[in-house]
């Protein structure tokens, strides 16, 4: 069967609105390795957008979920509950980088996550407003969508957002934003538009995913926890994208010296399975009543299998070590070709969790167009990656965790010749 029959039957039969970043259909997939229908091999630097940390079918994973389905596969935990999703919700939060008592609730998706997180917030605050970033991504929900600070292609067409959600700057220096500046608009914001006594929560992903990749300053992170503590708001970290090893550390947070009161965890938490979850304080996450959170299918019983697997496969194999193995390598591969390639305007990103982000070399402004050609060559290449930020012009890699050294060794080979290529287009 040929990639361009399907693609022409999709067309016919799915929303546009799905978007579709390749015409490549997968056959099958192992670790790092991609083969689509016609056989042709891939390796891909985008493992599911950071959901396969721990690459295509770990054989630990597959292994525990086939064992989970020799038992059951769907009671409802709210109906009949099963113990291996309370030894979950015990070792999410025996690792959460949060102080004190923790609680755990299980979703199905990130945007699930960052819906109930927001419920919780609200529960526990008795306060209605939340305050989010630009270039932040949190769902297509209409809560995640109203958080979300980028309009296209998330927002637009969909009306009205919900109310009580504010924006403010995230401070990316490259772009003229700098802390302080990002600071100064959160106060003036607190003057002209919402009482800081009104709001529930701020919520921030320690390193922007759709946005570009852009990293939270650590004297960020402890302005904002400053500021929650003197106003009551409750702070989220939204680690959907960053979790579970991607930036050298379990968790981004462990990154910075303030710790949040509640975080969402999905994409990488089951290995490709969905499974979601939000983990805090244990005063705020009770605050909801009994009913309130859940869903019939959160905490599917593969995706709780998978989950733990997942955590063992990751500690087991030192992946969080690996990650920043991995992240140096890549960077110092791509620093390497600076004084050929003038459009790169920056190299960034912990642990594995890796940017680089091009310019128009005469005019220096951001240039999707560049970007996407050295994603069109990679692809031609057999190398599958990713763009992404408010201007379209970052390439952000997201390889497994677990590729092979000689498999890796290859990419950059690939990376190399794409951007080459690029500039000759």
């Amino acid at each position: 069967m040929r990639n361009a029959e399907i693609e022409t039957r999709r067309q016919a039969a799915m929303s546009r609105g799905v978007g579709v970043m390749t015409q490549i259909y997968v056959d099958r997939a192992e670790n790092a390795e991609i083969w689509d229908k016609e056989g042709n091999r891939y390796i891909d630097f985008a493992a599911g957008i950071a959901v396969v940390n721990t690459g295509h079918r770990h054989p630990k994973v597959i292994a525990a979920v086939k064992d989970q389905i020799d038992h059951f596969t769907h009671t409802c935990h709210q109906v009949v509950p099963y113990e291996n999703y309370v030894r979950l919700a015990e070792r999410l939060a025996a690792i959460a980088p949060i102080k004190g008592d923790k609680k755990a609730i299980f979703v199905t998706t990130g945007a699930e996550a960052v819906e109930n997180a927001v419920k919780i917030a609200r529960a526990a605050t008795g306060r209605q407003a939340v305050i989010a970033f630009s270039g932040a991504f949190h769902g297509r929900t209409f809560m995640g969508m109203a958080l979300t600070g980028k309009v296209v292609p998330y927002k637009v067409g969909f009306g009205a957002m919900p109310n009580d959600v504010f924006h403010v700057p995230f401070p990316v220096p490259l772009h003229g934003v700098s802390v302080e500046q990002s600071l100064e608009t959160l106060n003036y914001l607190f003057k002209a538009d919402v009482d800081p006594k009104r709001v529930a929560a701020i919520i921030l992903e320690p390193v922007q995913g759709e946005g570009g990749f852009y990293e939270a300053p650590r004297e960020f992170f402890k302005a904002l926890r400053a500021i929650c503590d003197e106003h009551g708001i409750l702070l989220i970290a939204d680690e959907v994208q960053t979790g579970f090893a991607r930036t050298g550390k379990m968790f981004a947070m462990e990154h910075h010296d303030v710790q949040p009161d509640l975080m969402t965890m999905a994409k990488a938490l089951a290995g490709g399975f969905p499974l979601a979850a939000v983990v805090g304080r244990a005063e705020v996450m009770d605050a909801p009543a009994p009913g309130g959170l859940g869903g019939t299918y959160g905490g599917s019983p593969m995706g709780i299998a998978a989950a733990h697997a997942v955590l063992d496969v990751i500690e087991e194999e030192g992946l969080c070590d690996r990650a920043n193995r991995l992240g140096s390598r890549l960077k110092q591969h791509l620093e390497s070709l600076r004084p050929d390639v003038p459009e790169i305007a920056d190299i960034r990103g912990p642990g594995f969790m890796n940017a680089v982000e091009f310019k128009d070399a005469k005019t220096g402004k951001p240039s999707a167009e560049f970007t996407n050609r050295v994603r069109t060559e990679a692809l031609k290449r057999g190398l599958i990656l990713l763009t992404c930020g408010v201007y379209g012009n970052v390439i952000r890699f997201l390889s497994p965790i677990t590729i092979q050294d000689e498999v890796f060794t290859e990419a950059l080979a690939k990376l190399d010749d794409s951007i080459r290529a690029a500039r000759t287009a």
